[in-house]
């Protein structure tokens, strides 16, 4: 059974860009990591991160000046860094944020190869390295999760209970649900983030095109009534899977949260200010030491998921079936958001790859992201 597991996890949900839209190149004068597709940033750093289950994913963060919050990006199932690395530089300079994004195991150039446990190893690795070589504070971080990235985003902040905020970006309720609407949970289901969403303890953003072709709407508003601390969803009306970059309230939206966030952060702080006079006043007679809180890998055990059983004919009929994106595109335009200070506008994530002999080939014809169903040819 272990082999269906592996079978379905791998048909369903990933599918790496081959070849890479990237190499991983070395400055020789400063011995820096560079991409070898775009010129290098001051404000970007490109790393390899190692994780717990052995591989070396490559990231990239994005600094922005006196930046408060940091995003950590979890992109699609089709989708490497070097697609997406324009979008990173354009959310970071709008959103006024340090951004951080990866690229799963097996994808680009990270090694091994991907699965559903080695993308939370990944993005425990990410917010490691975001910890310990940035100084960011856990409560600082906002995870971002698109599609299939949506499941390592809930996973981990389950675990985190002083997590900022999510951001759910055309989420899957489980990866079987996306194919077949079950009632319940199975044990060989992936990305059951119905089971864990009710474990994240943060604001919780969620987005979704009506007319979403791939992942159809009723999952994120599901996941969004199951939310404990919802924050007011975007429905994009017609907007699809891979297209909600292109309307104007998506980034009006998200700025408005970040702006939400903010203020909340800092009433609160208020509040604990004028608790820690209060409590100073009753205790300051007392000889009680009370060690600091770690802001560091505070994380707890998300909830087991149900696994009650269901009439399971169509397990059989998984397998010819692939979450594949969708490269039919007779809408491509250019992005109409007002980016004020941004260098370039562009679409979300991927581009149609057009047959290449070599990954040096100038990247031509945007593409719609991440998934969509297709029969795979046997």
């Amino acid at each position: 059974m272990g082999g269906v597991t592996s079978s379905m996890a791998s048909k369903l949900a990933f599918f790496p860009p081959n070849p890479p839209f990237y190499k991983v190149i070395t400055e020789k004068s400063s011995g820096l990591l560079l991409l070898d597709r775009f010129p290098h940033r001051e404000n970007v750093d490109v790393l390899k991160l190692p994780t717990r289950r052995g591989n070396k994913i490559v990231a990239v963060y994005v600094r922005y000046p006196m930046a408060t919050r940091t995003v950590l990006y979890s992109h699609g199932n089709a989708a490497d860094i070097g697609q997406m690395y324009e979008l990173f530089i354009d959310l970071s300079i709008h959103l006024k944020v340090n951004l951080m994004g990866y690229d799963y195991s097996g994808y680009g150039q990270s090694s091994g190869k991907p699965s559903e446990h080695h993308t939370y190893a990944d993005i425990e690795a990410a917010y490691k390295c975001l910890e310990e070589s940035y100084n960011t504070k856990q409560e600082d971080i906002i995870l971002y999760g698109q599609s299939v990235g949506s499941g390592p985003t809930v996973n981990l902040a389950a675990r985190l209970p002083r997590l900022r905020a999510v951001v759910l970006h055309s989420p899957i309720l489980s990866g079987l649900r996306v194919m077949y609407p079950v009632k319940h949970t199975y044990w060989f289901d992936i990305y059951k983030n119905i089971d864990k969403i009710q474990s994240v303890k943060c604001p919780v953003l969620v987005i979704h095109g009506t007319s979403d072709e791939v992942v159809d709407c009723s999952h994120g508003k599901q996941l969004w009534e199951l939310c404990q601390e919802k924050y007011e969803p975007l429905w994009i009306k017609g907007g699809k899977h891979c297209n909600l970059e292109l309307y104007p309230e998506y980034i009006k939206h998200l700025k408005k949260f970040i702006s939400a966030i903010d203020k909340t952060s800092s009433s609160q702080r208020n509040n604990n200010s004028r608790k820690s006079v209060d409590q100073s006043t009753t205790t300051r007679h007392h000889h009680h030491h009370f060690g600091r809180r770690k802001s560091t890998d505070c994380f707890e055990a998300p909830r087991k998921s149900t696994t009650k059983m269901e009439h399971l004919d169509f397990i059989n009929e998984l397998e010819p079936f692939a979450l594949k994106f969708d490269v039919n595109d007779d809408k491509v335009g250019k992005l109409r958001i007002p980016y004020e200070h941004m260098e370039r506008s562009r679409r979300s994530v991927e581009y149609i790859e057009k047959p290449r002999s070599s990954t040096d080939i100038k990247l031509e014809w945007p593409r719609m992201s991440v998934d969509c169903i297709d029969r795979i040819q046997s």
